[in-house]
């Protein structure tokens, strides 16, 4: 490859990859182009993005952004994912795709990095364990809700056993 073609593929890489804070590397090699077809377009569904690059242009690309990390050590042609509602959900999404060698065999999760950190395949692993958005979300609501349901109860238990047994003498009297 010229030099030429090499800078105008490492701008498109900066381009597409510009904003993008959080990504997750993986290998596709030795995947047919039905198979890849079929992955892309369950990562789509899901809003996750996945470019092919070669990583040295990726790393040339990547230069001074937070995910520049994500490709050091890697050989070859790599895939990067980013996307979905948050890291989280990328991370679930990328390692379930991983354990399904029946149907991904060749797909293979890496590592990534995360707030500038990078993460190995262990990583992603523990980082998939935990709560996503919205997970978190309705854990903080139900946390918020939680005390004042309880107090609700407490103040209305009494006036509704009060007005059982008013009703009960009520009923007995006629």
């Amino acid at each position: 490859m010229s030099k030429y073609v090499k800078e105008l593929v490492t701008r498109d890489i900066k381009r597409r990859l510009e904003g993008v804070e959080d990504a997750v590397v993986v290998s596709c090699v030795g995947m047919d182009a039905n198979t890849t077809n079929e992955l892309r377009g369950e990562l789509e569904k899901k809003d996750i993005h996945m470019l092919v690059v070669k990583n040295t242009l990726a790393r040339r690309a990547t230069e001074g952004s937070q995910i520049h990390g994500a490709f050091e050590g890697a050989a070859g042609q790599v895939s990067v994912c980013w996307g979905a509602s948050d890291f989280v959900s990328l991370v679930k999404e990328i390692v379930k795709l991983d354990k399904d060698k029946e149907k991904y065999e060749k797909f293979v999760a890496g590592g990534g990095v995360m707030d500038g950190e990078k993460l190995d395949a262990e990583g992603l692993k523990a980082v998939s364990k935990w709560p996503n958005r919205e997970e978190q979300i309705s854990m903080l609501v139900g946390q918020i809700l939680g005390p004042g349901s309880q107090l609700s109860a407490a103040l209305l238990g009494p006036g509704k056993m009060l007005n059982s047994q008013i009703k009960k003498k009520g009923e007995g009297d006629e």
